[in-house]
């Protein structure tokens, strides 16, 4: 079976973070390269004012419509290093509110907040 999460991204005061109850988080940060990945990601696909927000779906599973795909690079002590194009990012602990393990790869997709209703 296909699980994929939901997330909805904003900027404060600079930093990229979200909140999701689900799992128990709010106000976590992307830090570590993972900014500019947002960046490339929402050019890509041409978001709307993704300061203000956008929509961020990903799964450790193939899904059609996908915007790209994080493949796994290492692992260090506490998080996980991935590569999207020619740029890397660091995945905090976070990470495993959502997969037991790292996955290989992390199928995702970036769309306005407008595309939802």
């Amino acid at each position: 079976m296909n699980q994929i999460v939901t997330i909805r991204p904003y900027c404060n005061h600079g930093v990229w973070m979200f909140d999701d109850e689900t799992v128990g988080l709010k106000g976590e940060a992307f830090v570590a390269g993972i900014p500019a990945i947002i960046g490339r990601a929402c050019q890509i696909e041409q978001v709307k004012d993704p300061q203000d927000g956008f929509i961020l779906q990903f799964s450790g599973e193939y899904f059609p419509d996908h915007t790209g795909i994080l493949k796994w690079l290492k692992g260090d002590r506490s998080g996980n290093w991935y590569k999207f194009e020619e740029l890397e990012g660091w995945l905090c602990p976070a990470l495993f509110r959502y997969f037991l393990d790292a996955p290989k790869e992390i199928y995702f997709k970036v769309a306005s907040l407008e595309v939802e209703a």
